[in-house]
């Protein structure tokens, strides 16, 4: 069994790392897991424990429902939370509406139900996690720094590829390995 996702992959800009290190240095004093920059990623499908004879059927899926996707850009900008503002759970960075992400999106949610994967309940909602919120000492602060980075422009990130990834769960964190790509033609 293989803990498996399916995303695309981000490579954060100097703005996005000097962005990111303001809040969560901003944040210090919560406890709140960071993702590290170099493991970013907009998750489209989440398989969690998925039997290693499924990787054939989820490559051809996913390469059935690419084939009318070309490359595109995304624009990552905002911050939220997920989560009450009385109960946060997640900080991110949004992604603004995207035509081709959507496209792709469906096409894959589409495919995936013909292996066995039904679409989620919640509606695909693309965001990059960036923190994990663990507890919060002062909920009140923590509102306040969120909402300084509510309207930011974060990065323009090209889109060529969607890659199927392993999750390796670690004490110091988790370790992502690729399992397969597919180009977007």
């Amino acid at each position: 069994m293989k803990r498996l996702f399916a995303a695309i992959k981000i490579h954060p800009t100097a703005r996005y790392i000097s962005l990111f290190n303001e809040i969560s240095s901003s944040l210090r004093h919560e406890r709140i897991k960071w993702v590290e920059p170099e493991n970013m990623h907009l998750t489209l499908k989440f398989f969690g424990e998925t039997d290693e004879n499924l990787i054939p059927a989820i490559k051809l899926a996913t390469e059935e429902s690419l084939k009318k996707s070309k490359p595109f850009s995304l624009n990552i900008s905002n911050t939220g939370i997920f989560g009450s503002r009385y109960d946060p759970k997640v900080v991110w960075f949004g992604i603004e509406k995207n035509q081709e992400l959507e496209m792709l999106a469906n096409n894959l949610f589409a495919r995936l139900v013909t292996c066995g994967y039904p679409r989620d309940r919640q509606n695909f909602v693309p965001h990059l996690t960036i923190g994990r919120i663990k507890e919060l000492k002062d909920k009140q602060l923590f509102q306040q720094i969120i909402g300084k980075y509510n309207t930011v422009e974060i990065q323009e990130e090209s889109v060529s590829e969607i890659i199927l990834y392993e999750s390796i769960l670690r004490r110091e964190g988790p370790l992502y390995v690729k399992v397969f790509s597919i180009q977007l033609v």
